[in-house]
């Protein structure tokens, strides 16, 4: 693209005397595709990742183009015979731009292309960057590389092309009207029209800069004075600044109404076609002043489009970022009743764990009893769901706690710590260390609290059922089974407990998802204007029922989802004759007691002790996974890349040795300022 843009001096940094720009004639020289090949062929690392090998390389190049005014000449000659010679409309206008065709069906495409990739001529731009940046990792690098690096590469370059070139004009101009067309279209869609609370004022911008464009179009036809046009070029800017308004609007009251896929994918295309026309317009304005940084931004764009044009993975990336921060943001709010900070609060966690361990207790009763009725796996694997179900149920709606369902939803409240929608352009690390520390604490607090009741009240229920019916509910090789289960290096128990985080995490995402629909889909509204609904219940039902399907439904059907998954995996692994199955600490921990109690004296403490390690090594990794997975959405959905910002470790780690207690208990009495020291 650089070739097209007239150089416009960047008025800050003036260049020195043997950089000026050199003023080249349009009909320059031809020059080989394959010298642009060779050129970033000497820039590419040996390994896509190996940013300081590519920067050295870069910056070698630089210094070469600094020193040896000919080479830099050749590749001036180069960039204008390519850009010249190519159709740039189609990299204005859809390199990098979702496409119209809507989610399903762009997939779908994504699918096909993946199998028979689709033609580009020789006379497209899109060919050229496909040839240059041949490998599908050169992405990688290129983004890598800083980007000061490149604004030099692109500054040194100062090509000035006389843009009364017709076919030059009409390409801009085409590409202007293309994207202003379809901003319109977009601004005006239903999903984003009806979050407007002022219609006329939001959609105003996006039939304001089409007009606006159709005037420029019709003034440069008539040839109008340059500084008219001009004139209208800066009121297309600022009509583009209030269209960024309205989504920036739209995007601000996911939190309140919800989102949805197409909704995400709407305004990260309108988002995209709005910055695009910019790039247009610093082209078309003739003010010698050009934004070297937003076209660097749009060069590395064109690039990973390109290298990932048909990578599903990429594509759901993009897409679902928004809905992915909605749903973790929802899962957040819940998460927030995990975390605690005062001392008061931490015992009321570790009350609250209390509740949830004589529950579990009561659900290793009774999935152990059901286990002796002999029924087909699938009605087996049922009974053992809506038994988990139904517990989990309880849990929730009696405001106890359950050790494991919490790293799914304090995840996103770690990742909001370091939120850089939150707290600025960079992440804040030690408010990260203050949020794990809290996070710390009170896991232990709710495993302490589930662990210390479920062991003896499930004994003592094991004893209880004895007493009462003359039978152990588990005895001899069955309840030595309950053990060896446990056992980390007699069975599979780590990798079944991995497979438990991750049922652990996929719960919370699902309470995340029906939260974010009860509210964009106002379903408590709908329910109110539902006659039937109205017939049916009393006002005081209706409205019981609509203040806990608005509250709850979320956390309900996140309950249902664990139950089932956690019930049927067994099933699932007897099916298909493979290793699968959960192990969940608390269940563990209730099944080894009633083990214990079907074999009495017969288990010896080396056995016991191996058992319950097996146990902890459970538990570590429910937590782990299922933290490590929510923690990776939340993050990602908010643009942070931890990758970028290897010293938050140190940072958590100074704060760990400066108070450690914090990660074990709620400090007494200390400021928030001194927490961040």
């Amino acid at each position: 693209m650089l070739g097209l843009l007239r150089r416009k001096k960047t008025p800050k940094e003036p260049l020195p005397q043997k950089q000026q720009a050199i003023v080249l004639p349009l009909h320059s020289p031809n020059r080989s595709l394959e010298y642009l090949v060779e050129l970033m062929g000497r820039i590419r690392p040996q390994r896509p990742n190996n940013i300081p090998e590519a920067e050295l390389r870069f910056k070698a190049l630089l210094y070469q183009f600094s020193q040896d005014r000919s080479s830099l000449f050749s590749l001036r000659k180069a960039l204008l015979t390519i850009f010249l010679k190519t159709n740039i409309v189609v990299a204005l206008t859809e390199s990098g731009v979702l496409s119209s065709r809507g989610f399903v069906q762009e997939l779908t495409g994504k699918l096909k292309h993946k199998i028979l990739p689709e033609l580009q001529l020789p006379d497209n731009f899109l060919y050229v960057i496909n040839k240059v940046f041949y490998n599908r990792k050169d992405y990688i690098w290129v983004e890598g590389i800083d980007k000061d690096l490149w604004k030099q590469f692109f500054e040194i370059l100062g090509i000035q092309i006389n843009l009364t070139e017709p076919s030059l004009i009409n390409q801009f101009q085409q590409a202007l009207q293309l994207l202003s067309y379809r901003i319109t279209s977009l601004g005006l869609e239903k999903e984003m029209t009806h979050r407007y609370e002022n219609f006329d004022d939001a959609v105003y911008p996006f039939l304001e800069q089409n007009r606006l464009v159709n005037e420029y179009l019709l003034l440069y036809q008539t040839h109008a004075p340059v500084e008219k046009q001009r004139m209208v070029l800066a009121n297309i800017n600022e009509a583009l600044h209030n269209c960024n308004q309205s989504i920036h609007w739209i995007k601000e009251q996911r939190i309140m109404y919800g989102t949805s896929l197409a909704q995400t994918y709407i305004t990260t295309r309108l988002q995209q076609q709005i910055n695009r026309l910019f790039i247009v317009l610093d082209i078309l304005d003739t003010d010698e002043v050009f934004n070297t940084e937003r076209f660097v931004e749009y060069f590395k764009t064109v690039v990973k489009n390109e290298n990932t044009r048909y990578s599903v993975k990429e594509f759901f990336r993009e897409n679902t970022s928004y809905l992915a921060y909605q749903i973790a943001e929802h899962g957040g709010r819940t998460g927030e009743k995990f975390i605690t900070t005062t001392r008061k609060e931490f015992w009321r966690m570790f009350r609250s764990a209390l509740g949830g361990g004589v529950i579990i207790s009561f659900i290793g009763i009774i999935k152990n009893l059901l286990a002796k009725i002999h029924l087909a796996p699938f009605w087996q694997g049922f009974l053992y769901s809506t038994n988990y179900s139904l517990g989990f149920i309880l849990i929730q709606d009696t405001g106890s706690t359950l050790a494991t369902k919490q790293p799914a939803y304090t995840a996103n409240n770690v990742a909001s710590s370091l939120d850089i929608q939150k707290v600025g352009d960079e992440p804040d690390l030690r408010n990260l260390a203050i949020t794990i520390a809290k996070v710390c604490r009170t896991q232990l607090a709710s495993f302490a609290g589930n662990l210390i009741v479920v062991f003896p009240l499930t004994y003592i229920l094991a004893w209880v059922y004895f007493e009462l019916t003359g039978t152990p509910i588990s005895s001899g090789p069955a309840a030595q089974k309950l053990l060896t289960d446990q056992q980390p290096f007699h069975s599979l128990a780590l990798l079944f407990a991995c497979f438990t985080g991750f049922f652990l995490f996929a719960s919370g995402i699902i309470a995340g998802f029906v939260e974010n629909y009860v509210i964009y889909g106002k379903v408590g509204e709908r329910l109110r204007s539902l006659s039937s609904f109205r017939r049916n219940f009393s006002e005081k039902r209706r409205y019981r029922i609509i203040h806990y399907i608005e509250n709850n439904l979320g956390a309900l059907v996140g309950n249902l989802a664990l139950g089932f998954f956690l019930g049927m995996a067994g099933f699932i692994g007897h099916t298909f004759g493979i290793p699968f199955d959960i192990r969940h600490i608390t269940i563990s921990a209730a099944n080894v007691a009633i083990g214990f109690f079907g074999l009495g004296s017969t288990v010896g403490t080396k056995e016991l002790f191996y058992t319950l390690l097996g146990v902890g090594l459970i538990g570590f990794l429910n937590f782990a996974v299922s933290f490590a997975l929510a923690f990776l959405v939340a993050v990602k959905s908010r643009g942070v890349h931890l990758s970028s910002y290897p010293e938050f470790i140190g940072v958590v780690w100074r704060y760990f040795k400066k108070y450690p207690s914090d990660f074990v208990k709620a400090p007494a009495s200390r400021t928030v300022n001194q927490l961040a020291e």
